[in-house]
């Protein structure tokens, strides 16, 4: 009996040790022995919280596999350090509505048809190229800082989380801020003005994207942070909270109503940021609520009898659209997963799951056959994300594919970010 006691508090003690460094601002970058902190589980939206600690206790321990997979990613974090803050009050243009805090993005795949001249400035009117990006939107600022502020607060979170290094928190700290709640430099909770089209519109619905794609990511990292992250206070949590509060209400508006109606990629999107925000701000209930109705409203519509996505494989860049919409549906997979939904078991009636539409790019994904449908630029790691989430998730074809596939060109973090990333962006 006494044997049992003393192995009992022995047990306790070595995981008080292991959870000693979950200690908020001030606590030192690493255990007097050298090796990473223990933190609790974030109560992240996308990301599994539980598999996060799960990660860095085994980096505590000294998982040789994961501190090398850790040497990549704080490599990258380094990278951020320098850079940024980024703020919409920055951008040469003042966008139509007369507001700098306001978001202004352009069309992406629409170009001018004539010579642009002091009276035709745009070179008016408009066509679309599907797919074929106009360099001319990089004059608008905010679209390029919105990718890197998302990217690097992410990263940096993350390379906090498992390191415990203070300047990665701080200057994530500082982005958000700068970004989303400083009075001087804050974003506007909207996207009125996204995605324009010079002489044509002062914005559209389907500009939601710029945020969507990515947003859940800014989510995360915030709910990381708030584990005890040095530099980020209860003030900085709330204000955040305020800002996901006020653009939630703005994406239930008229203006995104066109957004949340797409069949295609661009609907996905939507309803796995709104699930997301909705799950970060509390309401639970109403997230469990959009991932369900995501089962009949997108994979019903979306995934063919064969697993393919009809909407995506008639684009002319057909992979790197297939892989982007399976980035939405199975991150979407994942927040059903904190809220009670198994979206991946779920199959429309042509008997079609999200583990279809993922197996359906195995043969390209491994390099065991050619893709067959038009793409301008194929990126055969554009879909290892994807095919670790349906590995993750079951799917036995997936998990076979895993070695074979082609690792992204930032290196394969994985298994200290489980969570689908769009590897091959074409939007800069």
């Amino acid at each position: 009996m006494r044997r049992g006691l003393t192995a009992l508090l022995a047990a306790g003690c070595t995981l008080a040790a292991l959870l000693l460094s979950n200690s908020p601002a001030g606590a030192a970058d690493r255990h007097g022995d050298g090796r990473p902190p223990v933190r609790p589980a974030p109560h992240t939206v996308v990301l599994d919280g539980t598999r996060l600690q799960r990660a860095s206790i085994a980096l505590h321990r000294g998982d040789p596999a994961l501190t090398a997979t850790l040497a990549r990613l704080t490599a990258q974090a380094d990278g951020w350090l320098t850079k940024g803050p980024w703020t919409v009050t920055s951008k040469p243009q003042t966008p139509p509505g007369g507001d700098k805090h306001d978001y202004l993005s352009q069309a992406p795949y629409w170009w001018p048809t004539q010579p642009k001249t002091a009276d035709n400035p745009w070179g008016c009117p408009y066509v679309q190229k599907d797919g074929v990006r106009n360099p001319d939107v990089d004059t608008i600022t905010d679209h390029d800082g919105r990718g890197q502020m998302f990217a690097s607060v992410y990263t940096l979170s993350l390379a906090w989380y498992y390191t415990g290094r203070a300047a990665y928190a701080e200057h994530a700290a500082t982005i958000l801020r700068t970004w989303f709640t400083d009075p001087a430099t804050r974003m506007n909770p909207n996207l009125d003005h996204g995605q324009i089209i010079p002489c044509k519109t002062d914005g559209r619905a389907i500009g939601i994207i710029d945020f969507s794609q990515q947003f859940t990511d800014v989510l995360d990292a915030t709910a990381i942070l708030d584990v005890g992250a040095p530099g980020w206070s209860r003030a900085d949590h709330q204000g955040m909270q305020d800002w996901y509060a006020d653009f939630t209400g703005w994406l239930g508006g008229t203006f995104a109503a066109a957004e949340a109606d797409a069949d295609n990629n661009h609907g996905t999107f939507f309803d796995m940021q709104l699930a997301a925000l909705q799950l970060a701000t509390g309401h639970r209930d109403l997230a469990r609520q959009t991932v369900l109705a995501a089962e009949p409203k997108r994979i019903d519509s979306q995934v063919a009898a064969g697993g393919g996505l009809p909407q995506e494989l008639a684009r002319t860049r057909s992979w790197h659209y297939s892989t982007f919409d399976l980035v939405a549906l199975t991150r979407l997979a994942q927040i059903g997963r904190h809220v009670g939904v198994d979206l991946w078991s779920y199959r429309n009636p042509a008997g079609a799951s999200i583990t279809d539409a993922v197996d359906f790019l195995l043969p390209a994904a491994t390099g065991a056959a050619a893709w067959t449908y038009p793409e301008l630029e194929f990126q055969r790691f554009a879909a290892s994300d994807v095919v670790r989430a349906a590995a993750d998730a079951g799917d036995a074809k997936a998990r076979a594919a895993v070695p074979l596939l082609e690792e992204p060109p930032g290196g394969d973090l994985w298994t200290l970010r489980p969570a689908t990333e769009q590897l091959d962006p074409i939007s800069s």
